[in-house]
């Protein structure tokens, strides 16, 4: 009887020990965030497929009707099949957990036949041997805990190395021997990357690099994104990301946001309750609006939008008063709002690679505005305000339609770089008192119609560039300006002076003609006694 006992308790210790590895906990954890991120995902996209046909269906006339109810059926049966590969490898580490808790209740269940309360010999060896398995399956458990708090020990160590570790299976570092350094450039699925942020929201991460990490399928992230409660630095460019969990407004101490080059088509309307971020990196996306609440990111000081698909910026962001940084290049800008002039605080303003038309007169509230660049739009005239920017050092309108520069730019005393080239037919003339710009270095009037500089430009002493390559120059002459800028300066302080010492031999021969020929007159008249002598 008890050598039958021991060879069952034999049986079940051997086909107990041959079990697949059991999931982490921070495993289960993610996997059942991924099946309701995957829920809501589905239910999300399907509601986008509804709107999308409505829409459609208002502006295809002669489009067969049958013909677009296949359309939408397929792309609804698209968003089903996604969401089932998304939830495959959530759904497989659920199902073993749960046949894992089988088999737990089973071993337990004859732990208690072998060795019953108040009887632990009447099992013989078996009794013991069944404890022994009832042991190994709780130092199991426990191993898989020692081995997530092992990866956290591993990632504080070598956070310059981004996130580090391959979570597939946090308990894979006690029973493959793995370790981090090896696992760097292995790309995560969805289930992993939940495991990721389950196991860093319980050890208060700061820092999460997820850099070009993820698998290309995964375009939207599990709402467990909003665990990370600690996090201040969160970087997850570089992948194909379509969408953000609402959950992402949770963040509240985040200060450094990096999504750039993903395809993110639009942000909740949560995003504005990331009131601590300092630091927003959204190039290279496919962004055509920012929502609303936009506005309440208060703190914002560095912003890059370029990259993306705006036609319009909105009248929020008028708001971001502490913003030192705006990059709104390669989009398709066709105006600024007026309240571009609220941000206060801006420094370097880059939009270049638009379609603007025009700057909006409240530019010239920026004062501390140092850099604005616009090449590459389709401006024909700088607001008069221009002028009041007078800590503006570097400005660039090169590949416009310019046909003016307003003579107010001259009291932009600060320039040190000025760049109007290639405006070709439009721009004839630089301002008559372009000399007053005395800190200017470098000057680019290439690919205009300019023929004269002006007689103040003999007062830019510090000029040390000058460009005017495909300019029908005739004063200096070409071979001057191949001299160099200095030499152009001098060149046209020359011709002022010597234009002036001409004029005043002029007027001195002028007078003296006149009077001799008044003494004459009266000389004339005296000889013939019209006048006493």
């Amino acid at each position: 009887m008890a050598a039958a006992t021991a060879g069952v308790v034999e049986e079940l210790t051997r086909v107990y020990r041959e079990l697949p590895p059991r999931p982490a906990v921070e495993e289960v954890e993610a996997a059942a965030a991924v099946l309701a991120s995957a829920d809501a995902e589905e239910e999300a996209r399907l509601a986008d497929v509804a709107r999308e046909e409505a829409a459609r269906l208002r502006e295809a006339e002669g489009v067969s009707g049958e013909l677009l109810a296949v359309l939408r059926e397929a792309r609804r049966a698209a968003v089903r099949l996604r969401a089932l590969q998304q939830r495959k490898e959530a759904a497989h580490v659920v199902e073993l957990e749960r046949r894992f808790k089988v088999l737990d209740g089973l071993i337990q269940r004859a732990s208690r036949v072998v060795s019953p309360s108040g009887e632990g010999s009447s099992g013989g060896g078996g009794g013991v041997e069944m404890a022994e398995v009832v042991e190994e399956m709780d130092a199991r458990r426990s191993a898989v805990a020692a081995a997530a708090s092992a990866v956290g020990e591993i990632e504080r160590g070598n956070r310059g190395v981004g996130f580090g570790l391959d979570t597939k299976a946090v308990s894979s570092l006690l029973r493959d021997g793995s370790t981090g350094s090896d696992m760097v450039d292995q790309k995560l699925s969805l289930i992993q990357v939940a495991s990721l942020i389950e196991s860093s929201a319980k050890r208060g991460t700061t820092e999460l690099n997820l850099r070009g990490k993820l698998v290309d399928q995964i375009e939207w992230l599990p709402v467990s994104l909003g665990k990370l409660q600690d996090v201040t630095e969160l970087d997850i460019s570089e992948n194909r990301i379509m969408a953000l969990p609402s959950t992402v407004g949770s963040l509240r101490y985040l200060t450094k946001l990096d999504i750039h080059s993903n395809q993110l088509i639009n942000l909740p309307d949560t995003f504005g309750e990331l009131s601590s971020l300092i630091d927003l990196d959204l190039h290279a996306n496919q962004l055509k609006s920012l929502p609303a609440s936009f506005g309440n990111l208060t703190s914002l000081a560095n912003l890059d939008l370029s990259s993306n698909q705006f036609k319009i910026l909105p009248d929020c962001i008028g708001k971001l008063m502490n913003l030192r940084r705006l990059i709104a290049e390669t989009n398709e800008l066709e105006e600024l709002p007026y309240t571009i002039g609220s941000c206060i605080s801006l420094v370097e303003l880059r939009l270049d690679f638009n379609q603007l038309k025009a700057l909006p007169e409240g530019i010239g509230k920026l004062e501390k505005l140092e850099i604005l660049t616009l090449h590459y739009n389709r401006i024909k005239g700088l607001p008069t305000t221009i002028g009041s920017l007078t800590r503006l050092r570097e400005l660039d309108v090169s590949f416009n339609e310019v046909e003016g520069i307003p003579e107010s730019i001259c009291f932009a005393t600060s320039l040190v770089k000025l760049n109007v080239s290639r405006n070709f037919a439009d721009l004839r003339a630089l301002p008559r008192s372009i000399g007053n710009l005395e800190m200017l270095e470098e000057l680019d009037i290439s690919s205009n119609q300019i023929r004269m500089l002006p007689d103040s430009f003999e007062f830019l002493a510090k000029l040390r560039v000058f460009h005017a390559d495909e300019t029908p120059l005739e004063v200096p002459p070409r071979e001057v300006i191949k001299l160099g800028a200095q030499a152009v300066v001098q060149y046209v302080a020359d011709m002022v002076a010597s234009r002036g010492a001409s004029q005043k031999k002029t007027e001195g021969t002028s007078f003296w003609a006149w009077f001799r020929s008044l003494f004459g007159c009266c000389k004339k008249d005296e000889e013939l006694g019209l006048v006493p002598a």
